[in-house]
């Protein structure tokens, strides 16, 4: 799938195909031609992906080609033994987690997962969890704690499930528990937007040490077309939405709501997955070094501080 602004630079792709083809099977000699267009694709995705407006990002963190949860901890992990079950309802399938090996450290991965085929997005549920996702991705967060062994979310949802069922069973409770619980843990809590950061949905595995962002990723209480709907009774107004919640990584940074922004390959993740896990994997390692020369109640205390002090009011 082509979003709207990748095409001119596809269009360039597929001609620069075609004439390494025809180097291939002529004797024309094409090399000074194909230098001259691979240096102008390399420009123009430059330009193209340092102009993105806040709509573009958006679009580009659903990409279906986007790496998810489970991508990345298969990728980033020599091992990866997942667990399941909240121990009171099921095992929601939207949230994913275990324990994986990144070098000489066991930490405990938690994510939401999206599904790739319709089957695989009706099993996940669009990467939307109900409450006992949220209560299975505490009891892994517990068990993490028990063993001492950090703790890294993936975070990837358009938000948390708003059915009738999850409501009944406590949805916004099960959120809250979160974001008390993760607030006291003893253990270092690495937290990263990988994709779409959607509300308490996004909220409810995000409250860390260190919360950081890919850098084509959005992060923000609603999505521009719900705030959209919202505000101008219909969808049409998305962009504008986007533009006005500043959701983006770079705008999360400059307002102090987030530590870091994680660089992707040109282009977006989707088009390395092995270069953008080695990056997430490189910063990982970096932030859980920092992390672990603290003590348990300095970073709790920290952590408690760095909640507090978010947002102005009177």
């Amino acid at each position: 799938m082509l979003l709207d602004f990748e095409k001119p630079i596809s269009e360039l792709e597929s001609k620069l195909a075609d004439m390494k083809e025809l180097a291939e099977t002529s004797d024309v000699d094409v090399s000074d031609a194909v230098d001259q267009l691979e240096k102008k694709i390399v420009k123009l995705k430059k330009d193209t992906f340092s102009n993105l407006t806040r709509w573009q990002r958006v679009q580009l963190s659903r990409h279906p080609d986007r790496p998810y949860t489970l991508d990345y901890i298969y990728e980033m992990t020599d091992e990866f033994i997942e667990l399941h079950g909240d121990r009171t309802v099921k095992d929601d399938k939207a949230m994913v987690g275990g324990f994986g090996t990144i070098g000489d450290q066991s930490v405990m991965f938690i994510g939401q997962q999206k599904g790739r085929s319709t089957k695989q997005r009706q099993m996940r549920n669009f990467g939307m969890a109900n409450p006992e996702g949220y209560r299975k991705a505490l009891r892994l967060m517990k068990i993490a704690e028990k063993f001492n062994k950090p703790i890294v979310t993936l975070i990837d949802t358009p938000g948390a499930f708003p059915g009738l069922e999850a409501e009944e069973r406590g949805q916004g409770e099960a959120i809250a528990r979160n974001l008390k619980e993760m607030m006291m843990l003893k253990v270092p809590v690495i937290c990263i937007i990988i994709g779409e950061g959607a509300s308490g949905g996004a909220l409810g595995i995000a409250i860390g040490d260190r919360v950081l962002m890919m850098e084509n990723t959005w992060y923000s209480v609603i999505s521009p077309e719900s705030c959209s709907s919202i505000l101008w009774r219909s969808w049409d107004y998305k962009e504008q939405a986007a533009e006005a919640l500043k959701l983006t990584a770079d705008d999360m940074l400059q307002n102090k709501l987030i530590d870091g922004i994680i660089k992707e390959p040109l282009g977006g993740a989707h088009t390395d997955l092995v270069q953008s896990s080695n990056e997430l994997k490189s910063v990982i390692i970096k932030e859980l070094k920092g992390l672990d020369k603290l003590s348990d109640d300095e970073r709790i205390n920290q952590r408690i501080d760095k909640f507090s002090s978010m947002g102005s009011f009177n």
